[in-house]
């Protein structure tokens, strides 16, 4: 049966609001481009600076970090400001970032712009769940969801191809600019489409102090994770540095609304989903070009090539997963994809020496499959969830989720490859731990599935916060 939502968004005409769905996927289209583009760019930026592979390597790092540091205070300061302003000063902030970074002299002021990036890119990913829930009428929350999503894997698709051309062409700054028009042009449609709202106040001190105890525990998990994968026994010691900074900010009051938040019965599963999936994905993107080219042998375009059936699977079936979660409800479309993809990574285990490209595409494109089946509905499940003022701190917690399950993907892969010596045992095993927490994953959204749901609190309205001035 199909769950039941309310709605009472007010606002611009229908047809003007999927220019807001629109508009949020060019958004989600432009930072996924950006995460996926920079890697392929990464050795001109080494050349050209003479930079060693640990300094290159926080241009990636540097973008990542205010995604997952401050993504959480970004969400509880957009519950209390105005959207236009916010989506105008961030876009304007990316753009200009990403200028600087092209302008870079030296590999210290790239960094410092991928940083600048991430924190525009933090409000902007923050921003995009919050819009796209709040533009259409719940029962098209699922298309929207699901049009945003395959844009979002259509970045992360082209960003290899479109990178190595740009860098062969006109040079790897031109991966930075290439921001400013798409930045631009959402510009203009906050103008036009978003109501002027509550007038943009900067974060108070309490804001400001959970941000720096979450960057200090975000900063030394991202270390950690650097000296895993190099195989340093420090890492652990550096991560269990983390742990006092996010007791002391979950003690704080700023964190109350994260605390309420995550005791939302509704909320939790959703959660625990996206973050297992983007576990599972990131020792995918990880680990499987390892097994094509060190222990496949093939050369690495036909290796890019097999990778590519798993986003563009998941792109495929994203508009498809956004109309079935419309119909027969987001929970249930969401927890069949996460049983797909739990079947893709099971196709793997049996990882032999004898197979050729095609037996890991198909692979591949199956959890793929589930993973296009499983983002849209899930992030709809997710943002129906949140109960009143809190719609914009649960787009912060979904990009955390994500966030660092992607970062914790890769280190997961190499401890479980690495107890094998690095070798096929070691792939299959990785396989098989991510299908297992996958299926961990999987258990609490199909209890969701039995437990009444009451009607979902209306999201707060695309006009924000009154203007109090």
């Amino acid at each position: 049966m199909t769950q039941a939502r309310h709605d009472t968004t007010a606002g611009p005409p229908r047809a003007g609001r999927w220019w807001i769905v629109g508009g949020m996927g060019l958004a989600v289209f432009m930072a996924s481009l950006d995460m996926s583009i920079v890697n392929v760019a990464l050795p001109a930026v080494g050349s050209s600076f003479a930079a060693p592979a640990a300094a290159t390597q926080w241009v990636v790092l540097g973008y990542l970090l205010p995604l997952v540091a401050l993504a959480l205070p970004t969400g509880r300061w957009l519950d209390r400001v105005g959207h236009r302003g916010v989506l105008v000063g961030a876009c304007a902030g990316f753009a200009a970032a990403s200028v600087a970074a092209g302008l870079a002299p030296g590999i210290g002021w790239l960094v410092a712009a991928r940083v600048v990036q991430g924190v525009a890119g933090t409000a902007l990913m923050t921003l995009i769940p919050v819009l796209t829930t709040t533009a259409v009428e719940a029962r098209f929350r699922g298309r929207a969801m699901g049009t945003v999503d395959t844009l979002g894997m259509l970045g992360l698709i082209s960003g290899p191809g479109l990178g190595g051309l740009i860098v062969d062409s006109v040079g790897w700054p031109w991966i930075f600019y290439c921001n400013v028009p798409v930045c631009a042009g959402l510009v203009v449609l906050a103008y036009v489409q978003l109501p002027r709202g509550a007038r943009v106040r900067p974060p108070d001190r309490a804001t400001a102090a959970e941000a720096a105890l979450l960057t200090a525990a975000a900063c030394a998990v991202m270390l950690a994770l650097t000296l895993a994968a190099d195989g340093t026994p420090l890492w652990l010691a550096l991560a269990v540095v983390a742990v006092p900074a996010v007791a002391a900010w979950w003690r704080l009051p700023a964190g109350e609304p994260v605390r309420r938040l995550l005791r939302v019965p509704a909320m939790q599963a959703p959660l625990a989903a996206l973050t297992v999936t983007a576990v599972a994905t990131g020792l995918l993107f990880y680990l499987v070009p390892f097994q094509l080219i060190t222990v496949l042998r093939m050369p690495p375009p036909v290796a890019g090539a097999t990778m590519l059936t798993f986003p563009l699977a998941a792109a495929l079936l994203g508009p498809v997963a956004g109309v079935l979660a419309d119909r027969y409800g987001d929970r249930r479309v969401a927890l069949t994809g996460l049983l797909t993809m739990v079947s893709g990574l099971v196709l793997l285990i049996p990882a032999d020496r004898s197979w050729h490209a095609a037996d890991v595409a198909l692979r591949l494109a199956v959890a793929g499959a589930g993973l296009g089946l499983f983002n849209a509905p899930n992030m709809s499940a997710a943002m129906s969830a949140p109960p009143g003022g809190l719609l914009a701190t649960a787009g912060a917690a979904t990009s955390v989720a994500r966030q660092s399950g992607f970062a914790c993907g890769p280190a997961l892969a190499t401890l479980v490859w690495g107890l094998s010596g690095y070798g096929l045992a070691g792939i299959r095993a990785a396989f098989f731990a991510a299908a297992l927490i996958l299926v961990a994953g999987a258990v609490p959204l199909a209890r969701s599935l039995r437990q009444a749901r009451p009607p979902a609190a209306a999201p707060a309205s695309v006009t924000a916060p009154a203007d109090s001035g």
